[in-house]
Parts: C-alpha cells; sequence; structure tokens
C-alpha cells in the first residue's frame, strides 16, 4: 500500500506532532506520546482517554472542550507503555482523580492497570471503565470478553460532558458506565488495512466476501459472508444490535453513529442509512441524533460499523451539551 511517510517505525510520534499542531494551541504535547487540554480547570474529575494509534481522529482527537481532557497514544494498533500513561495522567490531574476510557483489548488493560499503579504510588486516585460494545465478539452474558470499537466515540462524548458536572470521581465512574452500558456496535470489513512498518494487508478477504464483526486493529470478522447490497447489510447488521440485551423497545431514543473505517465513502454511509431509519422507523425508533463518517478507522480499511447508544433523560442532558474536538464537535442545542 502508497502511503506518505518518513521512517515506518516512526509514525505514531510523527503522527502525534502534527496532532499537536493540528489543535492550533489547545494541547500540549506531553512526554513522548501523549497530550492534554492546555486548559482544564482545577479540582475538575479528569477524563484520561487512549490506545493505539493508527485509528485516527481517535482517540487522540477526542481531547477538547467538554470531551477528555487528554489522551495517551501507543504505537500503530499496540497499547501505550504505562510510562506513557502515567505522563498523561500526571499531565491531566487536578487532585480530584482521575478516570481512565479505553478499548477492551489485552495489552491496553495490562499496561494502563500498571500505569494507574504508578500513579496511585504517586498519590493520583485512579479508575477504569472498559469500553466493550462490539457485539459480534462475545455473548451478551460474556460482555467483559467483548471488544471496544466505535461505540467510544458517543461513549467518550458523554463522559466527556459528564466530567464536566461529576464533582466526585464516584459519580464520574457511574455516568460512564450507563454510557459504555447502553451502547451496542457491530462492524464489517469489505477489505482488509494494512500495518504501515509493513505494507501488507492485516488479514485475507475474497473479492465476493465480507467479514462480519471485525476488530479495529485489524483483526479479522468472526465470520465471512458473500458480499451483498447495502440494504440486506444493513438489515443484517442492525439485526445484531437487536438481537443482543439492549432492550429497544418503541418509543425508545438512540444515537445512531454511522463510522467508516477508512477508505468507505459518505456514500456509501448515506446509502446505508436511508435504509437504517426504514427499519428504525417500522420499530418506533426515534434518533435523537446522528453521527456520520470517518471517526473510527483501521488505516484504509474498506468497511462500516453501525453503533447505537439508548438515551434516557440523563443522558441526553449529557449528550445535549455542545463540545469541540479535532474527532467530533457539536454544536450549541
Amino acid at each position: 500500500m502508497k502511503k506518505l511517510l518518513n521512517d515506518p517505525n516512526n509514525c505514531a510520534d510523527e503522527l502525534v506532532d502534527g496532532l499537536v499542531e493540528a489543535y492550533n494551541g489547545e494541547v500540549v504535547k506531553v512526554g513522548a506520546r501523549s497530550l492534554a487540554r492546555v486548559d482544564i480547570p482545577a479540582n475538575k474529575v479528569a477524563l484520561l482517554v487512549g490506545g493505539g494509534s493508527g485509528h485516527e481522529p481517535i482517540y487522540h482527537g477526542l481531547v477538547g472542550r467538554n470531551l477528555a481532557d487528554g489522551a495517551t497514544c501507543g504505537d500503530i494498533f499496540a497499547a501505550p507503555p504505562p510510562d506513557i500513561v502515567l505522563d498523561a495522567t500526571k499531565a491531566v490531574n487536578r487532585g480530584n482523580g482521575v478516570l481512565y476510557l479505553y478499548g477492551n483489548y489485552a495489552g491496553d488493560v495490562l499496561n494502563f492497570d500498571m500505569g494507574a499503579e504508578l500513579a496511585q504510588d504517586e498519590g493520583i486516585e485512579v479508575r477504569t471503565v472498559l469500553i466493550w460494545d462490539d457485539v459480534a465478539s462475545a455473548g451478551p452474558d460474556q460482555k467483559d470478553q467483548r471488544r471496544g470499537i466505535a461505540g467510544l466515540v458517543p461513549i467518550v462524548k458523554l463522559a466527556g460532558a459528564a466530567s464536566q458536572v461529576a464533582t466526585s470521581l464516584d459519580e464520574l465512574e457511574r455516568l460512564t458506565l450507563k454510557a459504555r452500558d447502553n451502547t451496542r456496535s457491530v462492524g464489517v470489513a469489505l477489505a482488509p488495512g494494512s500495518i504501515p512498518a509493513t505494507g501488507e494487508p492485516t488479514f485475507d478477504l475474497a473479492d465476493d466476501e465480507i467479514g462480519i464483526g471485525m476488530g479495529i486493529h485489524g483483526e479479522k470478522g468472526v465470520r465471512n459472508d458473500k458480499m451483498m447490497s447495502a440494504d440486506d447489510l444493513t438489515a443484517e447488521m442492525l439485526s445484531l444490535i437487536f438481537a443482543d440485551d439492549l432492550e429497544l423497545n418503541s418509543g425508545d431514543e438512540i444515537i445512531f453513529f454511522l463510522n467508516s473505517l477508512g477508505s468507505t465513502t459518505m456514500m456509501e454511509l448515506m446509502i446505508c442509512m436511508r435504509k437504517a431509519r426504514e427499519i428504525l422507523d417500522a420499530r418506533g425508533i426515534k434518533t435523537y441524533d446522528i453521527i456520520m463518517g470517518p471517526l473510527v478507522t483501521c488505516q484504509e480499511m474498506a468497511g462500516i460499523s453501525f453503533s447505537v447508544t439508548k438515551l434516557d433523560d440523563e443522558l441526553k442532558k449529557l449528550w445535549d451539551m455542545p463540545c469541540e474536538s479535532f474527532c467530533y464537535s457539536k454544536m450549541e442545542g
């Protein structure tokens, strides 16, 4: 795959430098590969997100007004090391605790847990909420085995808003858990992405196949199906979400997020949106808001994911709060 690179082994460091410049003074680089807002209020309960690079604009593009206070960055598709997690934790800490929010992957869990131990040795209280929204990766009775995929966008948005109003780490953890537990996602791949250091695809997929239930680190789907139309694929993806235990009923309100994994176009997302609207309307499910675009990517992977977040009055108030970052912004209501 042709890519505009210098040394492929320096991708993560160079993209972070570029991202800091793109924020144009709103964030600062911290340590080797972390970033933090420049205007975190005193005594704020801090929100720290992070994970591997290569999924831009998330996670590191979700630092900003009423969103995350900082982000810690790993190498391409790799967890950030504990020392980098510690750097970011110290940078965002304002004396009222730090909540870690990231995807449920073994390497991330190990390294963030080690970072939390280092932070606690320095007197910083840390809590963790793992994102596990991928319904294809494990059953409802094994949610702690599920991967975190594109549902991180609405979850981080809600958690970021919650961090503005929460007066304690307990309260921020409660609200973030509610956002996490009300979110379900599923993704499909039409073609693999690649790792910059090798240029090789992350998995093989025949031209007439699609991978159902792929991960955002280049993992292949949990099963392969034959290529199908946009309408049929939209129905299949929503059926997987409806079959889970979120209990979506007529009259419920949701955030609906249609995500491109990198090379899938807005045209394709909009074609899927028209069918999704038909299916949601038939069930009486109301879309409180819609997000659409390439926000949780896997390099140049072709594919899409759907995420559904079920709202209640408390979450709607958090969603309505305006926010601004490199990745996602929401204007005043």
